[in-house]
């Protein structure tokens, strides 16, 4: 029984790491998406006008609102109706995106509501405008509080992958289900892909916390 099932996880391990790759590269992209809007979005809800700081909220409240698995399926089949057409694995990217972009922007935000306003004031007084204030005193102190919060986010979009093969992905967990299909042996397959799961969420949580202790100034913690 147990050769069996040693057999089985080294015949299904390299179509596993095919759908590991293709993980990979959508939390890769969802990642990037979302620190960049993020950004973006949580300036506009701290330091905008009235305007963008009304419109950055909206945002959040949809995107918050909106379970992931609904807003995936309602990019993929509800852009075609208005022309845009996009692969399950571009669906997935914009979908899951859109969502950690939301939740992205309000680490962002607590990150920059950490900084006293009294840099913001010292900034000022030394003749900065708004945008280099952020740029050269907020950001670079912000960093340091954003990685914790920053690292549980990972983890999120990571896991949330996994909801790509509803719409025709072929990700880790679907190369399972067909693999499963064909050998009728869940268990130890699922256990794999756990252990993947794990691997790369504990692997890059780890070097998070090595980043976030590197940058901690001596005496104070953050």
């Amino acid at each position: 029984m147990l050769k069996e099932t040693i057999a089985l996880i080294e015949k299904s391990l390299p179509t596993l790491l095919e759908g590991t790759f293709v993980t990979i590269k959508l939390t890769v992209l969802i990642v990037a998406m979302s620190l960049v809007l993020g950004l973006i979005v949580a300036f506009c809800h701290t330091y905008g006008n009235r305007p963008l700081r009304a419109c950055a909220a909206v945002y959040d409240r949809i995107f918050r609102s909106i379970p992931e698995l609904v807003l995936l399926l309602l990019v993929f089949y509800g852009l075609p109706g208005a022309g845009i057409r996009l692969s399950p694995f571009y669906a997935s990217v914009l979908a899951l995106g859109l969502r950690s972009t939301a939740y992205m922007a309000q680490i962002y935000r607590g990150s920059f509501m950490a900084v006293g306003s009294d840099q913001l004031t010292a900034a000022y007084s030394l003749g900065m405008s708004e945008y280099k204030a952020f740029a050269y005193v907020i950001f670079p102190q912000a960093i340091r509080t954003f990685i914790p919060p920053f690292a549980n986010e990972y983890a999120i979009i990571l896991k949330d992958t996994s909801l790509a093969y509803a719409i025709g992905v072929v990700e880790l967990l679907r190369q399972g289900q067909y693999i499963i299909a064909v050998e009728y042996k869940p268990l130890p397959i699922f256990l794999v892909i756990a252990a993947i799961y794990f691997v790369l969420t504990f692997g890059v949580t780890r070097l998070l916390k090595r980043l976030e202790e590197k940058l901690k100034l001596p005496g104070i913690g953050v």
